[in-house]
């Protein structure tokens, strides 16, 4: 019988926009498979479909649908700017019993900008500017949805535009639209994707050969420190010995360079190696980056319950071939 695991999280950094954490006791399956759900199979909801009343401006129809399409949508279950999981509040187009749409299934934002309307409100010195349609002209019929203007309060503070740009106007043109966003997964199409990074990597594991560092000169010590670009190593200021560096195992990768170094240094090419960096098989620090639509948080803890629904279900279908 394969021995049973209970793998285990522990977050290194946290903020609405990225978390790193690391997942051990568990193998690459594991770790593979929850990096390809947050990919893939965590639902968000995104622009599906838009209907033009009036479009004089420079961009066509499609190619302005396409841009609604790429803006992150969050849904805010209290109402405030945090992005979290849309799963219990909306339901897939395909499966709702509506003939068309209805709440339950997608949410509706109007635009409707005129610039000759606009131009009137603004300073005399702004009058010949074009005028950008950004994100905020985006008026969504459900409170707890709204675009993500920003990925995070910096960002905010430091921009020098509304939102995000979809198209400009000049003199004359207007721009009148209802666009529907539904919920989706990112197999389907990668504007419900809520991710920009999910990357992971083995966790290192650096072992320094304190008896065979013995036998070096203090300046060959300084030349391995000097080796590796991650600067993982240290010298000890009162003994003198080689150490790891602190935070060394997130910052280790698997270079040659220190490699080079101390085979340079060894008598004999089959002598040991003073420093070893080598991968865990069970441990994996992962870096997560959310495009918008969600917290990274959220992101993490939606994954996890697509991982144990797809797994329930897989017991319940085998429960069903022994009866």
């Amino acid at each position: 019988m394969p021995q049973q695991r209970f793998p285990k999280i522990e977050i290194k950094h946290i903020a609405p926009h990225e978390i790193t954490f690391v997942l051990s006791e568990t193998d690459t399956s594991m770790a593979n498979t929850l990096r390809r759900i947050m990919i893939a199979e965590v639902p968000t909801l995104a622009i599906d479909l838009v209907e033009y009343h009036e479009n004089s401006s420079v961009l066509n129809d499609e190619y302005i649908a396409h841009r609604l399409g790429l803006i992150p949508i969050r849904y805010s279950p209290d109402g405030t700017l945090k992005g979290g999981d849309c799963h219990q509040a909306f339901v897939p187009h395909r499966e709702c019993v509506c003939y068309d749409r209805c709440p339950r299934c997608s949410v509706e934002f109007d635009l409707d900008v005129n610039f000759d309307k606009v131009n009137m409100s603004r300073p005399e010195q702004e009058r010949d500017l074009p005028l950008t349609v950004t994100s905020r002209d985006l008026i969504a019929n459900n409170v707890q949805v709204s675009p993500a203007h920003f990925l995070n309060e910096e960002e905010q503070d430091n921009a020098h535009d509304e939102g995000i740009s979809i198209v400009k106007l000049g003199q004359g043109q207007h721009l009148r639209l209802k666009a529907i966003a539904r919920m989706g997964i990112s197999k389907e199409h990668a504007k419900w994707c809520p991710v920009a990074v999910a990357t992971y990597r083995f966790w290192p594991e650096i072992t320094i050969n304190q008896e065979a560092c013995n036998n070096l000169t203090m300046e060959q010590k300084q030349e391995l420190v000097d080796a590796c670009p991650d600067r993982i190593l240290e010298l000890d200021e009162i003994t003198g010995n080689l150490k790891p560096t602190e935070g060394a195992e997130e910052l280790a990768t698997f270079t040659e360079d220190l490699k080079y170094a101390q085979d340079a240094m060894k008598r004999r090419p089959e002598d040991d190696d003073y420093v070893q960096v080598t991968h865990s098989t069970d441990r994996f620090l992962f870096s997560v980056e959310s495009s918008g639509a969600m917290d990274a948080e959220d992101i993490l803890l939606s994954s996890l319950r697509v991982l144990k629904d797809r797994l329930n279900y897989l017991a319940a279908e085998v429960e069903k071939l022994k009866d």
